[in-house]
């Protein structure tokens, strides 16, 4: 469904698809193993900053032309913020998002020295593309798991490798829900996976601060998220415009585009040290699919002090 999809965009300038369907597309190509049969070339450009030409200036001026969604609106959004996720899920099953077999190449503190069993807690956990893979590798690690969306959790306890020996799966609203209570002791480490991007910005310092009570002192937070002026951000038209860098997807879902120097205010002000935090700029092209895409993410991590 997808590689149609992209054709027919390909042929009129990307002109026909959706920001959504665009995203998961860019995402697909970029993060994960290239697949030699889709031709594709990702060049690492960096950790700076983006550099806007004359024609993706006029793009983010052309979103403003509309002015922003109505407060009305936006209300909305943010109360049937877990009802989207369900219908995205419901809509999409298991087959939106590759698994994520990146994370311990990026993340080195996930796999540790193996001596002793460590727990982690994943926020934002979907159907499971990131804890998986972990279990796969048989890493001497727990992993609590948790989601908005109680039909994301559904699909994670139906996996054949969920076992709770290894796995704990549960509904959460990180914004508020006491994270410690729910999963009964501090953990060592939290992943937030293009998590923080899909909340409302009112909530971020509660959310953090509710990260920060469920860390044991010297855990991590492990952090990869939008960075702004990704080419996805540069996707949205006119209408779908919430907030300075926030917007909203066809099917009602939110993104959020981070600079470096924001998710280090947020994180340090919850009483964070900062171990990294950078940019990440690739190039993605893919002459057969007509996708030539500049990914802009960041990633971090954020220490608990002992």
């Amino acid at each position: 469904m997808y590689r149609f999809i992209t054709i027919i965009e390909s042929r009129y300038n990307l002109a026909s698809l959706t920001s959504c369907y665009y995203e998961k597309l860019l995402f697909d190509i970029d993060m994960e193993k290239p697949d030699t049969s889709m031709e594709e070339e990702a060049t690492v450009l960096g950790n700076h900053f983006r550099t806007l030409t004359l024609a993706e200036q006029a793009k983010l001026r052309m979103q403003d032309s509309r002015g922003l969604l109505s407060q009305f609106h936006q209300d909305k959004l943010e109360k049937e913020a877990a009802k989207n996720w369900d219908k995205f899920y419901k809509r999409n099953e298991t087959r939106f998002f590759k698994d994520r077999h990146w994370t311990t190449r990026e993340f080195q503190e996930i796999a540790g020295d193996g001596l002793g069993k460590r727990t982690l807690l994943e926020v934002g956990c979907g159907v499971g593309n990131f804890l998986y893979p972990l279990i796969e590798d048989q890493l001497n690690l727990f992993v609590y798991a948790c989601d908005f969306s109680a039909r994301a959790v559904e699909f994670v306890k139906e996996h054949p490798l969920y076992c709770e020996d290894k796995v704990k799966a549960f509904v959460s609203d990180i914004t508020k829900d006491d994270l410690l209570s729910q999963v009964g002791e501090a953990v060592d480490i939290v992943s937030m996976i293009f998590v923080l991007s899909a909340i409302h910005p009112s909530k971020f310092n509660d959310t953090i601060q509710n990260i920060y009570r469920c860390l044991v002192p010297g855990g991590i937070v492990l952090v990869r998220d939008y960075g702004i002026y990704d080419m996805a951000m540069l996707r949205f038209g006119p209408g779908s415009k919430l907030a300075d860098r926030l917007y909203v997807r066809q099917d009602g879902t939110r993104s959020y585009y981070f600079t470096e120097g924001e998710l280090r205010e947020l994180f340090e002000s919850a009483g964070f040290e900062v171990a990294s935090n950078s940019y990440v700029t690739r190039q993605t092209v893919n002459k057969k699919e007509g996708i030539d895409a500049q990914r802009i993410f960041i990633q971090a991590k954020f220490v608990k002090p002992s």
